[in-house]
């Protein structure tokens, strides 16, 4: 399995689940300060319009029409497991989920299917204390 350095290192398309248009949720700004150093950001929520950081938002991780490098989960630990199982079944290989998100049921099914998964960890945290940007 990847540590969070390398899964961010190799990745360049990052589908987030639960993007938010709120500027003042950390569902925005680490999706957008992800996408300024670099990194494609595809959005995932039924709820957040037709556009968001000038990409398409997507109702699923299902109705994504192309590959993705990294599923990174903005939604209640609850919630995780499902997300994981979308994850596993569009073929992602890796899943993050944001800080302060934890769910062992979610690890396990990550590790079953042999899916990198990372937890409770930042996005642009790992990215900025690993000195990463792909611009």
């Amino acid at each position: 399995m990847r540590d969070a350095l390398q899964i961010l290192a190799e990745a360049r398309v990052i589908a987030v689940v639960g993007a938010s248009r709120d500027p003042h949720k950390p569902a925005h700004s680490v999706p957008l300060q992800m996408q300024r150093h670099g990194w494609r950001i595809i959005p995932v929520n039924p709820y957040a319009g037709d556009e968001l950081f000038g990409e398409r938002v997507y109702a699923s991780l299902a109705d994504i029409p192309h590959p993705v490098d990294v599923v990174n989960v903005f939604r209640p630990a609850a919630d995780a497991p499902e997300v994981v199982r979308e994850a596993i079944a569009i073929g992602a290989p890796s899943i993050w989920l944001q800080l302060g998100i934890v769910s062992p049921e979610a690890r396990r099914l990550a590790e079953e299917a042999g899916v990198d998964y990372v937890e409770d960890r930042c996005l642009a945290v790992e990215r900025a204390v690993g000195g990463l940007s792909l611009t």
